[in-house]
């Protein structure tokens, strides 16, 4: 007997819910997302990756969050089957209540609240559409996310089409994102620390290299 004809994913990554629950506050920001992807999943023909984020802007807080999202972007352009997906941000006043507010108040405060948009309806568009067009075996979800329950459910229950949710989050996996998968893995810092960039990179810019804060 031949060898057995190697099942093709397709990758779609959550890439905020990726980071608050992956990389933040670690070492392991600086992470090569196809070669993470090929130490969990060996045996499959990785297709294409997808990654979905939004430009940040700088907070007075942290001046440079910019630079080095751009300094990253740069990094998974390198990757020939990663293509990045934007969602964007927006910003608004808005009153929102203290937990303790103080005698005679209203008890609210007025805050700018900033929100990511986007990625995960955008995520979940080309995972039903690519699904639809047959374009892959499998698909692989990096997140921990339930608003992705229902396009994971038609994947795999109507289009009959494997989906493994990779959790980014080590301690617990969104329940309705359990009930709808075909397979639920977490991902583990070692592979993490195993999947990280050269410090220096070259692409056809020039050379970069990895935030030195990171």
């Amino acid at each position: 007997m031949g060898n057995q004809k190697q099942k093709i994913a397709n990758v779609y990554i959550d890439g905020f819910n990726f980071y608050y629950n992956a990389v933040k506050n670690t070492s392991y920001k600086w992470l090569d997302f196809s070669k993470m992807i090929n130490l969990l999943f060996p045996s499959f023909d990785i297709n294409m990756i997808k990654y979905f984020t939004s430009r940040v802007k700088s907070l007075s807080r942290d001046p440079d969050q910019q630079i080095r999202q751009q300094i990253f972007l740069r990094a998974l352009g390198t990757l020939p089957n990663l293509e990045i997906i934007y969602g964007h941000f927006t910003s608004y006043p808005t009153f929102l209540p203290l937990l303790n507010p103080p005698p005679q108040s209203n008890g609210l405060v007025e805050v700018l609240k900033t929100q990511e948009k986007g990625s995960d309806v955008n995520l979940a568009t080309h995972l039903l559409r690519d699904g639809f067009m047959n374009l892959y075996d499998i698909a692989i979800v990096i997140s921990n996310d339930s608003d992705l329950a229902e396009a994971i459910k038609i994947v795999n229950l109507e289009l009959l089409k494997e989906v493994i949710i990779a959790c980014p989050n080590k301690n617990s996996v969104n329940n309705m994102l359990k009930k709808y998968a075909s397979q639920v893995i977490q991902i583990r810092d070692g592979v993490l620390a195993a999947s990280q960039f050269p410090t220096t990179m070259q692409d056809e810019h020039g050379q970069f290299s990895k935030p030195p804060t990171w």
